[in-house]
């Protein structure tokens, strides 16, 4: 195996958030990038997602979970057959993965990894807004956000009047609406106008019915507004699942499910935002990955490093982006697990860079406090 410990270039229920309106002003002068960020709750094993090739150690202690039947990469790496589409569009230079990387939170606890991971800070519970909230916030792109869910994600707030909409099987009447607003009069209801004013503006397809747990047609419906020109610059899809202590299986099982409907997701997204996907990016985000060693229930137990899928028309090129650490008990985290080498938080700050037209340092400063993260915009993406 040719991997070094270096930066190297190769060849449940669901939910859906859309933010950032773009104004229509500005068209003229600006090509809206689209961000879509994927989380995926649980710890998503990036062993699994995207397994190294030939790694004796790990056939040892994953018997199993070993996949057959993977989706060669290249000669150190693969993908799980239920990541189709990723293979794909890797094939066409639209998918890329960051390996052995992680947000810097060494715990186990689904809760406090799920808080760092959306706000992006270094102890838990001690930020109130997300990263990406306070991107779009410092990008001025602010106003006109729309939820489909309640309540708003953390992961999203920060961002003044972004409001929230759950699909219900009864239709709120226009009428209705305008009766509330004109109970708010005075500068001092300005914001609940506002507000207002934002819910008055949806389309009628953000009015009606919907199963807030058809990943299906959440899709369809982000794919809709995301390649309006006027319409949001942000999406976040909302996956658990992926706490695989037990069945977690290989080819098939528990983890496979969750991955195909990662696939299901980016694949509508792929057929249906059109020329839109050439400029979109899609990125992963999840608390943390899995052990090496397989349990005794034929699962796996919370781990440190993982993998960040990608995949967009802004991807630089098909690569397997990591400093890999390798398997050796000596190279792994608290001798159990895949270690990370690679602050995630790199990738989401470059992500936005890009997508939002912002120099990575000044976001670095205003969304991660300044924190030593380098820029990988020019690794990952085109600039």
């Amino acid at each position: 195996m040719n991997c070094t410990r270096r930066n190297f270039l190769i060849g449940g229920s669901t939910t859906l958030f859309l933010s950032g309106f773009f104004p229509k002003l500005s068209l003229a002068s600006i090509q809206k990038k689209n961000l879509i960020v994927i989380s995926l709750r649980g710890g998503m094993d990036g062993l699994t997602a995207v397994p190294v090739i030939g790694d004796n150690r790990l056939k040892k202690l994953r018997k199993r979970l070993i996949l057959e039947n993977t989706l060669k990469l290249n000669s150190d790496f693969a993908l799980h057959p239920k990541l189709e589409i990723f293979h794909q569009l890797w094939k066409k230079d639209k998918a890329a993965f960051v390996h052995a990387t992680n947000i810097p939170y060494t715990g186990r606890s689904h809760f406090d990894g799920q808080n760092l991971m959306e706000t992006g800070a270094h102890t838990p519970y001690t930020e109130k807004t997300g990263w990406l909230g306070r991107g779009l916030l410092a990008s001025d792109i602010i106003g006109k956000g729309l939820a489909i869910s309640l309540p708003m994600p953390l992961l999203l707030r920060g961002v003044p009047q972004n409001n929230n909409f759950f699909p219900s099987p009864d239709f709120v009447q226009t009428k209705l609406i305008d009766s509330i607003y004109n109970e708010f009069t005075g500068a001092h209801n300005e914001l609940i106008r506002s507000t207002f004013d934002t819910i008055k503006k949806r389309p009628i397809s953000m009015q009606t019915a919907t199963n807030s747990d058809d990943r299906d047609k959440l899709a369809l419906e982000a794919a809709k507004q995301l390649k309006d020109p006027s319409g949001p610059r942000v999406a976040v899809f909302d996956l658990d699942g992926f706490d695989t202590h037990a069945a977690q299986g290989g080819v098939d099982g528990a983890h496979a499910d969750e991955l195909e409907e990662v696939n299901n997701i980016v694949n509508i997204l792929y057929k249906n935002l059109g020329t839109s996907f050439d400029n979109t990016l899609i990125v992963t985000l999840t608390e943390f990955g899995r052990t090496i060693k397989q349990n005794g229930a034929n699962g796996t137990e919370h781990g440190y490093g993982s993998v960040i899928l990608m995949a967009g028309g802004l991807l630089k090129k098909s690569q397997v982006y990591t400093d890999w650490p390798g398997l050796k008990k000596k190279n792994l985290f608290e001798g159990r697990d895949l270690d990370s080498t690679i602050d995630s938080r790199a990738v989401y700050n470059s992500a936005m860079s890009v997508c939002f037209n912002k120099d990575p340092d000044f976001l670095r400063r205003e969304v991660f406090w300044g924190d030593n993260l380098p820029d990988l915009s020019q690794e990952l993406f085109k600039v």
